[in-house]
């Protein structure tokens, strides 16, 4: 069973539904510009008063070009295990918000670098971030920060020689079972899925997600 990551969660009822889900992360988006930003809504308060319902499954926040002060502060506050990052951030950026939990006694995270992905994406530039990182998410390129709702040409995965796992964003749907199936990589250990499962922004498809995930399990 490939493992299976349900990104952009904002509303406690969906959170609760979905969790019931055989996923192995949930991803939350600490993004401003993002229509799935968690913002001020209460959601870490909520989340520490029902730690059960998340019980088995990895906290994500996703962040872009965060200040450090401001990743650190919500790892704390929403419990998070991954801290990915989805913007231009450097590898020595990487290894400071590393250096940073060493050093010190506040909860930490693994970190998970994500690449937007096109024709001209240079797969080599990955390898200086593996000794930091605990697994990377190839999106497809758009003209922002973020999820497109495309899907990028998959094939290009093949340029990928690194050591570690990844896995598979962008464009995602309900039907795109097959073509995962296509997708033969040793690195790749999974999926991530958003917009392409939602009823609206940070409203995902519970039926949906568990038909698709079903499907993925036989293949």
């Amino acid at each position: 069973m490939r493992q299976v990551k349900v990104c952009g969660m904002r509303e406690p009822g969906n959170i609760k539904a979905v969790a019931k889900m055989p996923i192995q992360y949930m991803g939350f988006i600490f993004y401003g510009k993002s229509s799935r930003f968690v913002g001020n809504t209460g959601l870490s308060d909520w989340l520490a008063n029902h730690t059960d319902i998340l019980d088995g499954i990895h906290r994500v926040g996703v962040f872009v070009n965060a200040e450090l002060d401001d990743i650190l502060n919500q790892v704390h506050d929403f419990a998070l295990d991954y801290v990915q990052l989805h913007g231009t951030e450097s590898p020595e950026y990487c290894a400071e918000l590393t250096n940073l939990w060493s050093f010190s006694s506040v909860r930490s995270a693994k970190l998970i670098r994500a690449f937007s992905v096109d024709e001209s994406f240079d797969f080599s530039v990955t390898a200086a971030y593996e000794p930091y990182t605990e697994l990377f998410i190839f999106d497809t390129k758009g003209a922002g920060y973020g999820g497109t709702g495309r899907q990028f040409d998959w094939s290009l995965l093949q340029q990928y020689h690194g050591t570690k796992s990844f896995l598979l964003s962008g464009g995602i749907q309900p039907d795109s079972v097959e073509a995962i199936q296509q997708v033969n990589h040793p690195q790749m250990i999974g999926i991530d899925i958003n917009s392409g499962f939602e009823k609206e922004p940070a409203v995902k498809d519970p039926s949906a997600i568990a038909s698709f995930i079903e499907q993925l399990r036989k293949s």
